[in-house]
Order: C-alpha cells, then sequence, then structure tokens
C-alpha cells in the first residue's frame, strides 16, 4: 500500500505539460478543482473528464500511474459513497431495516466519487509534471504581492517545497522499516484493530527519528550554504509565460465557463 502512495513524485519529461510555466499549471490546477465543485450534470463532469484526458494524453503520463495513486484512498472513496448512497432524500428504490437506497443517492455517491477521482488526478499531474524547485518558484512568484504585507512568501513556499520532496523519501523510509520489523518477527496483520495499533510502535518511532534526524541534517547543511531566507536572493532558472501558457490559460477559462454555462442548464 505504501509504494501505490505517487503524491509528491516527479515524472521528468520534455511534453508540452512538462514545459509550461510552474505558475500555469498551478492556476490551472486551481481553476479545474473550482469547476470541479460547479459540476452539476453529466455533461459537466464529461467536459471536466475530457480536459483531464487532454492533459493526460499531452503529459504522456501513464494512466496506471494516475490509479495508483488512488489505491491508498480506496476505503474514504468507498465509505463516501456508502454514505451518500444511503443517506440521501428522494425517491426510494429499495429500502430495508434503517437504510434505503434512492435514485439521488446513487447520483449523488456516483458524481461525488468521480469529482474525488478527477480532484486526485489532477492535482497528481501536477506534482508528476513539475519539479519541486519549479513548484516552489511558482508559488512564490504567484504570492509575491503578499510581500507587501510582509507576509512570509518565500518561507511559505519553501517549506511546501521540502515537504512535497519529503514525502517519496519517508515512505520508503517507512517501507524499509516494515520490512526490518517484519525480520525480527512483527506481526501487523493479525489481531484486533487494538492489537494493530500497538503494533504500529515500532514503526512510528524509528520513523520519528529518522525524520527529526534528517530536518536536522537538512538546517545544518542550509546554515552551512549561509542560508538566509529569500531577501536579496536570485534564480538560477527565471519564469517567463509564453504562448503555450497562454493557450493553456484560454483553455481553462473555457473550461470553467462551460461548466458554469452547463451548471445553470441543470439548476
Amino acid at each position: 500500500m505504501l509504494k501505490d502512495i505517487t503524491l509528491g513524485q516527479y515524472f521528468p519529461g520534455d511534453t508540452v505539460v512538462h514545459r509550461l510555466d510552474p505558475r500555469t499549471k498551478l492556476l490551472l490546477v486551481i481553476v479545474y478543482i473550482v469547476a470541479l465543485f460547479l459540476c452539476k450534470w453529466y455533461v459537466s463532469y464529461a467536459v471536466a473528464l475530457a480536459f483531464l484526458a487532454l492533459a493526460v494524453a499531452l503529459s504522456r503520463i501513464r494512466l496506471k500511474a494516475l490509479f495508483k495513486g488512488l489505491k491508498p484512498l480506496i476505503i474514504i472513496i468507498i465509505f463516501t459513497a456508502l454514505l451518500n448512497l444511503f443517506y440521501s432524500e428522494g425517491r426510494v428504490l429499495v429500502e430495508f431495516w434503517i437504510f434505503k437506497i434512492t435514485y439521488e443517492g446513487i447520483q449523488n455517491a456516483f458524481f461525488l466519487v468521480l469529482r474525488i477521482m478527477l480532484l486526485v488526478m489532477g492535482t497528481f499531474l501536477l506534482t508528476y509534471t513539475t519539479s519541486p524547485i519549479a513548484l516552489t518558484d511558482g508559488l512564490e512568484s504567484l504570492l509575491s504581492p503578499l510581500k507587501k504585507i510582509r507576509f512570509p512568501v518565500h518561507e511559505l513556499a519553501m517549506m511546501m517545497s521540502i515537504a512535497l520532496r519529503f514525502i517519496p523519501t519517508l515512505i520508503e523510509e517507512t517501507d524499509k522499516i516494515i520490512s526490518a520489523q517484519k525480520a525480527r518477527g512483527a506481526d501487523f496483520e493479525t489481531g484486533n484493530i487494538f492489537r494493530r495499533a500497538k503494533a504500529l510502535i515500532p514503526i512510528l518511532v524509528p520513523l520519528f527519528v529518522s525524520a527529526f534526524r534528517r530536518a536536522d541534517e537538512l538546517a545544518t547543511a542550509m546554515e552551512c550554504r549561509c542560508y538566509h531566507g529569500g531577501k536579496g536572493r536570485t534564480k538560477l532558472k527565471q519564469l517567463h509565460y509564453r504562448g503555450r501558457d497562454v493557450i493553456a490559460l484560454l483553455l481553462g477559462a473555457l473550461l470553467l465557463a462551460a461548466v458554469i454555462v452547463l451548471r445553470q442548464f441543470a439548476l
């Protein structure tokens, strides 16, 4: 299961999506999330799905990698779908004991599951096609107006970049600790829920120790390189909007406009 968590991973490439400005991709993800929450009809979700399919095709990221990222969320998705399926008011189709399945419940469950899947895959596509350094530069550039009110933009962007960078590292470290504990005879799969929770202590303790050690080493390395925040710092790669970025933003605006118009027809 841990190997299925792909958040924070970056797949290098030279596609149109990889070459987009990171600010453009961040804005597109925001627009896509807003569009998903505005979807109200089958056609609206079809438009959002077509937009994601186009982005995936242009990025040449395998669908297997996107669906792999959904595996850790299967329990949450199923639980959310069941809640909407059994506890939505409307035309009752099947009723037994305290549960009832309505037409609106089936519709809500389907739409919610589809929304979560599209949301997760769209967000993962951002990290798959954008390096952590580029994400940091893009986020810092977008939030730069907040510097006028002395908001620590650079520090916030740096923390988010480090967090994304170390997600795969911590997952790999956790997998190694689990394998080492199993080799020593630890059992994480049998017993009741309390016994399983207690069995996680030999994993969590060394994991926290390792995380704090890595954080200390990173802080020491940054101090040795005379890092003092973003004031006066220059960038090796300057961000510039190009024609493909304008086209991508126009497509994002068109998606949002189409979803808003289709929402009016669905009401």
